[in-house]
């Protein structure tokens, strides 16, 4: 993340930039100077649905003070209106101009929405160096030097500041060329960012480390790039919870022996995204000293085609002693998924296990490019996750378990079928990870492959990586604080 300054200020410190929030219907409730507001009355009088979350107008003043205000529409004047206003002044921003943005009693929820989306249209993918150090960020800097929000609490704020962070680090991670982001090089990412964090530990399996994880020794056996798993864990004394996040992290996925074609190929690193986004949360977690138990299992595997790789009709053994039978390799994510989810339910005594992964383009069918399905048989974990994707700005749409569904998953070698080939994949595939979580926790499983990738620019969203699902685990994570 590109980053400039946003701080609160009691009072109107006088230079840069004037921003004015616009409300539904052209409304302008903002203190400014008189003279300014006239001339912005006139000039939103001829705008179309200058209220609009999003709008911003121009306003040139040459000779005066301030010299340019910004007419930015911030809607009902909820989190959402702000969050779009945040987002659209940054894009209107000259490179290293100050703005300050009229916000006089805003909510904290305001303040905490306005600045994420502010800092996250900022973002640039940063480019490997020589030594896997970052170098500079493609594109020219246009960002602000900074944003003052004048009369808006300070509260919010460093929720937005941990949350943006973690959000620009998941998009690093998933922007990042696989020929750079095998899984020894991400673990080692994921582990020097704990490291960095008092309290956040990482282990990280290897090699014979990794015997009895049948789907991740099966997923990444073809590649010349051996697995791993990443076990993050942040535990602070006074969390009366456990959570596990378990996080998809295939970091190239040409398909395996079912080859996909060249065309859905070319974006396969993103199919980390799911890891990158659990792991991002947990950061910010620790970041913000959260006090609730977090646990985070990170498989990942390269999903390759060689003498090595697996075939269908294979028969896998998991970490749980159950088997699957390998329909179609390029359902490789359930695999590796499954042995982290019968981990978890085995070994950790989660109270709730939440997966995130870019795992069907059924999905995208389905819900479109900005919507992920939410699965899960409690109510009240699926509300509280559709509350917290609600307030980060991200969509989630709760679909079915049906039970007879099931069925499609017998195979006659095997416990089950990896791929039914029934249809329904996305469905189908969440009626498989619920097989291995037990009976033990609450489950949510979050398909959220086409929302991790934007293929332009649209409100906090730059082109690339969106690193989904960040905000909304920092959110919920932070209600069950």
């Amino acid at each position: 993340m590109r980053s400039f300054a946003i701080r609160s200020v009691p009072g109107d410190p006088g230079d840069g930039t004037l921003v004015l929030p616009v409300g539904a219907g052209g409304d302008l409730a903002a203190r400014a100077p008189q003279d300014v507001l006239a001339e912005a009355a006139e000039l939103l009088r001829d705008a179309d649905d200058p209220g609009r979350p999003g709008a911003v107008q121009v306003l040139p003043r040459p000779l005066r003070t301030p010299a340019r205000v910004l007419l930015a529409g911030v809607g009902a004047g909820d989190a959402a209106g702000w969050r779009a206003a945040g987002a659209a002044i940054t894009a209107a921003a000259r490179a290293g101009e100050a703005l300050r943005v009229a916000a006089h009693d805003l909510h904290p929820d305001g303040v905490r929405a306005f600045a994420e989306a502010a800092w996250l249209a900022g973002y640039a993918f940063r480019a490997p160096g020589d030594a896997d150090d970052p170098a500079q960020p493609y594109g020219d800097d246009t960002n602000p030097a900074e944003i003052l929000l004048v009369g808006a609490p300070e509260a919010g704020l460093a929720e937005a500041r941990a949350t943006a962070a973690a959000t620009a680090l998941a998009r690093d991670w998933v922007n990042m060329p696989s020929s750079v982001k095998n899984p020894e090089w991400l673990a080692g990412r994921f582990a020097a960012e704990a490291a960095g964090r008092p309290g956040l530990t990482a282990r990280v399996l290897a090699g014979d480390e990794l015997a009895g994880f049948g789907g991740i020794l099966a997923v990444g056996g073809g590649s010349v790039s051996p697995p791993r798993l990443v076990e993050l864990s942040w535990s602070p004394a006074n969390a009366t919870t456990h959570v596990v996040l378990v996080g998809k992290g295939i970091t190239f996925d040409t398909g395996g022996i079912s080859i996909k074609p060249v065309a859905a190929m070319t974006l396969m690193r993103k199919d980390m995204g799911g890891a990158a986004a659990v792991a991002a949360a947990t950061l910010a977690a620790a970041d913000l000293r959260l006090p609730v138990r977090v646990t985070t299992l990170l498989p990942l595997a390269e999903n390759a085609v060689s003498g090595a790789a697996m075939r269908p009709g294979d028969v896998i053994t998991h970490f749980d002693g159950t088997t699957s039978e390998s329909t179609n390799t390029d359902a490789e994510g359930r695999l590796v998924l499954a042995d982290a989810l019968g981990y978890a339910a085995a070994r950790l005594d989660p109270d709730v296990i939440v997966d995130l992964a870019t795992l069907t383009g059924a999905n995208a069918v389905a819900l479109g490019k900005r919507t992920a399905a939410l699965y899960s048989q409690d109510d009240e974990l699926a509300a509280a996750l559709e509350g917290a994707a609600a307030a980060a700005g991200e969509q989630v749409w709760r679909m079915p378990l049906p039970e007879d569904y099931v069925p499609y998953l017998r195979s006659d070698i095997a416990d089950r079928f990896s791929a039914p080939a029934q249809g329904a994949g996305s469905v189908v595939a969440a009626l498989y990870l619920r097989e291995f979580v037990g009976d033990t926790a609450q489950w949510a499983h979050l398909d959220m492959s086409a929302p991790s990738w934007a293929d332009a620019a649209d409100g906090e969203l730059t082109k690339g990586a969106t690193g989904w699902g960040v905000r909304t685990l920092v959110r919920w994570l932070s209600a069950i604080a």
